[in-house]
């Protein structure tokens, strides 16, 4: 009788070919196989974090799965947590300066004090630089305005840090309304779970 589950013989060329090609994917990273979850390094963007202390840290490491190119902070001691974090990225002290010279950025995080807000988005917006920027987005509706008209013109992406507003809850409201589905809103009731806090100088 025949046998015919034949054993073939595998010459030692051919074994180390086939073991060289099966370690191949243990080596290369998934990203460049094109895994699921992995985004090649060319697809990230390159952001520039403006304002990184308090509330901008929370931002800068809100955006990490992108590449921290850049981090603008003029106070060396509040921004120590970010630098610690991102030790490869560029470090600026002014945000014109990061501006002016980094052109591989893509866009921006501003989280600065209030009063320059609108002032380092219009900058980074005129550059073709989309942007994040923390609440406030302005002082006056002209500024306001005045950033719209110019996201529109430069067609870049822009987002104001309003958490509030921005949430799931927030988004479901608006669409009940939108789609008719709760009938006219006349009237809303707001609350929180915080006290307030003393009021008046006594």
């Amino acid at each position: 009788m025949i046998d015919k589950k034949k054993k073939r013989s595998i010459s030692r060329r051919e074994f180390i070919g086939k073991t060289a090609a099966a370690a191949a994917f243990t080596i290369v990273p998934r990203y460049v196989l094109g895994g699921n979850g992995y985004t090649a390094p060319s697809d990230k963007l390159n952001m520039a974090c403006i304002g990184v202390g308090g509330m901008g840290y929370n931002d800068t490491v809100g955006v990490n799965s992108e590449n921290i190119y850049a981090l603008c902070d003029v106070d060396d001691e509040r921004a120590a947590k970010a630098y610690n974090k991102f030790p490869k990225a560029k470090r600026y002290k002014d945000f014109r300066a990061l501006l002016d010279r980094e052109k591989e950025i893509d866009a921006v995080t501003i989280s600065t004090p209030d009063h320059t807000h609108a002032v380092a988005a219009m900058m980074a917006m005129k550059m073709g630089k989309h942007a994040y920027v923390q609440k406030p987005l302005t002082h006056t509706v002209q500024e306001a305005r005045k950033l719209a008209e110019t996201a529109r013109a430069m067609k870049v992406a822009t987002q104001m840090g309003n958490q509030g507003h921005a949430g799931e809850g927030a988004r479901l409201i608006n669409e009940w309304i939108w789609s008719g589905a709760i009938g006219d809103v006349y009237e809303a009731h707001v609350w929180t779970n915080r006290p307030i806090w003393p009021q008046g100088i006594d």
